[in-house]
């Protein structure tokens, strides 16, 4: 897998995932008969009532130093990052809704030898914004989170030239393209012109804000005995074997260290799910995913779809993946491409078998290569 360099997004995220999301809450509020007595509800009931609904599609664009990207939950993040490949990153995050209040978070590696600090902070253009140390944070890695004063820090960064993170040692972060990632959230999560917007701000009502959509709810089959499967001592049966690709695959993973990869799991009594080592390199190893009757018979690609990766990049199979594992406990298979072997960039995805296909429960990406661990990557999909 090739490393993934700044200013260049993994891969156009397009959403195209509804023909596999079992549909979401549908619309909660019962048919009144005309004339029916009903109770008068508190005002700001009435009003939640009555709130536009977010409609969004998970997306990703950059704004020159800064990326930007929203989820199907209508959540939004802009990123920051350090010139020349340097590890340093700010994060602002926004929810959808009109209540809805913005979080910054920041992270740098120290030099050298050099300690976490028990102070954090952001200067911009010489003015410092005081910052909490994050639980979220390391010794080794510290991250700074600014409570109070977020909109006064997002001020200045919209006009800002110079953003530095000041801890046991600095790091200077871009402010090139941050009014820009800033101002499209204000327009995807409709907050133009109102109180709530990041950038520009108006009188229109931020009871025009459009609240959060319901999600995609998802049903994992149930959990099914594993016996004589799993990912050790597991041989890929002779019908699976036969298939092309799949015998081009095992040749090329020939060292013992790949070719001894293959795993295994009882999906129900008719359907076993398989995968076959596919290449690796220093740190990602590649799978394809089959499902098969009873002992391997009458395989089939297991279809992988998501925003990134699988099921996105036509050079690459529908039933692939980078760093592959089948969960049966909880029924899901995830995978994680590593953009580099700190696995800071890259792509991480979740699907949950329903019984008869996999279905994508959550997607994160980061292209760029900033020392952003992965649990603090913008969630481009998710579902409940």
């Amino acid at each position: 897998m090739k490393t993934l360099s700044r200013g260049v997004a993994l891969s156009a995220l397009a959403l195209a995932l509804s023909a596999f999301a079992v549909a979401g809450c549908g619309d909660k509020d019962a048919a009144k008969a005309p004339g029916a007595p009903q109770a008068a509800m508190p005002a700001t009931v009435a009003a939640a009532a009555s709130a536009p609904v977010l409609q969004i599609r998970s997306e990703t664009k950059q704004f020159r130093d800064w990326s930007a990207t929203c989820g199907n939950d209508g959540t939004c993040w802009a990123f920051g990052f350090a010139p020349e490949f340097a590890a340093g990153w700010v994060r602002i995050t926004l929810a959808p809704g009109p209540d809805a209040q913005p979080q910054i978070l920041f992270g740098y590696w120290p030099d050298g030898d050099a300690k976490g600090s028990n102070q954090i902070a952001l200067t911009i253009d010489g003015r410092a914004f005081a910052a909490a140390l994050s639980e979220e944070g390391e010794a080794e890695m510290p991250i700074g989170e600014i409570r109070p004063n977020a909109r006064a820090a997002i001020d200045a960064m919209a006009q800002g030239k110079v953003m530095t993170i000041r801890g046991a040692s600095s790091q200077d972060v871009s402010l090139s393209g941050a009014a820009a990632a800033l101002l499209w959230i204000d327009e995807k999560q409709g907050r133009l012109d109102t109180p709530t917007a990041l950038i520009r701000r108006g009188d229109r009502p931020a009871a025009t804000v459009p609240v959060a959509p319901p999600l995609p709810t998802i049903t994992p089959a149930p959990a099914v005995d594993q016996a004589g499967f799993g990912d050790v001592n597991q041989t890929v049966p002779a019908a699976l074997r036969s298939r092309t690709e799949v015998g081009t695959c095992l040749k090329e993973s020939s060292m013992p260290a790949i070719s001894d990869m293959v795993m295994s799991a009882r999906l129900d009594a008719r359907t076993e799910l398989w995968a076959v080592p596919c290449g690796a390199g220093a740190y990602n190893v590649t799978h394809n995913w089959y499902l098969t009757g009873p002992g391997g018979r009458d395989p089939r690609p297991a279809i992988l779809a998501g925003t990134a990766g699988p099921g996105a990049d036509p050079t690459m199979p529908d039933n692939s993946t980078v760093n592959g594992a089948y969960d049966p406990k909880t029924r899901t298979l995830s995978a994680f491409a590593k953009g580099r072997g700190i696995g800071d960039c890259g792509s991480a995805q979740t699907w949950a078998w329903t019984g008869d296909r996999f279905v994508l429960t959550e997607e994160s990406t980061m292209g760029q290569c900033a020392g952003v661990r992965s649990d603090l990557w913008p969630v481009a999909w998710r579902t409940r």
